[in-house]
C-alpha cells in the first residue's frame, strides 16, 4: 500500500482505506459485468418468463374456454334430458289413458257378452219351462182325476162313463 492512496479521505481508516487501482477495476469489472446482463442474460431470463407467462394465461384461457364449453354442452344436455324426461311422461299419460280406453272398450264388450248370455239363457229357459208347462198341462187333468179318484175311490171326471 502506497501513502497516496491511504490519504483519499483524509483521515487514517486503516485497511479500510480504498486504492485507486482497486477501485477503477471494480468499477470496470461491475459495469462490463452490468452490461452484460443487462443486455445478454436478462433479455433471455425476461423471454423465458414472459413464454411462460404467456403458456400459463393460455392454459388458463383455454382452461376457462373450456370451462365455458363444458357449461355450454351440460346445459345443453341438461335441456335434452329435460325434454326427453317430458317426452316420457307424455308417452306414459298416453299409454295409460289408451290402457284405460282399453280396459273400458273391453269391460263394455264384456258386459254386453254377458247380457247377451244372460238374455239368451233367460229366453231358452223361458221356452224350457213353457215346453215343460206345456207338457205338464196336459197330463195334469189326467193326474188330478187319477189322484182324486184314488183318494175319493172313485173314478172322478172323465174316467167314470
Amino acid at each position: 500500500m502506497t501513502l497516496a492512496n491511504s490519504k483519499i479521505f483524509n483521515m487514517d481508516l486503516g485497511p479500510l482505506n480504498p486504492v485507486w487501482a482497486e477501485l477503477i477495476l471494480g468499477f470496470v469489472v461491475f459495469f462490463l459485468t452490468f452490461f452484460f446482463m443487462a443486455k445478454v442474460i436478462l433479455p433471455k431470463i425476461k423471454r423465458t418468463l414472459d413464454e411462460r407467462e404467456d403458456a400459463t394465461e393460455g392454459a388458463t384461457g383455454r382452461a376457462d374456454d373450456l370451462r365455458a364449453e363444458a357449461a355450454d354442452i351440460r346445459a345443453q344436455y341438461e335441456a335434452e334430458l329435460a325434454e326427453a324426461r317430458h317426452e316420457a311422461a307424455r308417452i306414459r299419460s298416453k299409454a295409460v289413458e289408451e290402457g284405460s280406453a282399453a280396459i273400458a272398450a273391453a269391460r263394455a264388450e264384456g258386459q254386453a257378452e254377458r247380457d247377451g248370455i244372460l238374455a239368451e239363457g233367460t229366453a231358452k229357459i223361458t221356452a224350457e219351462r213353457e215346453a215343460a208347462e206345456r207338457e205338464l198341462n196336459a197330463d195334469v187333468d189326467a193326474w188330478a182325476h187319477a189322484l182324486a179318484g184314488r183318494i175319493v175311490g172313485e173314478p172322478v171326471g172323465a174316467d167314470r162313463a
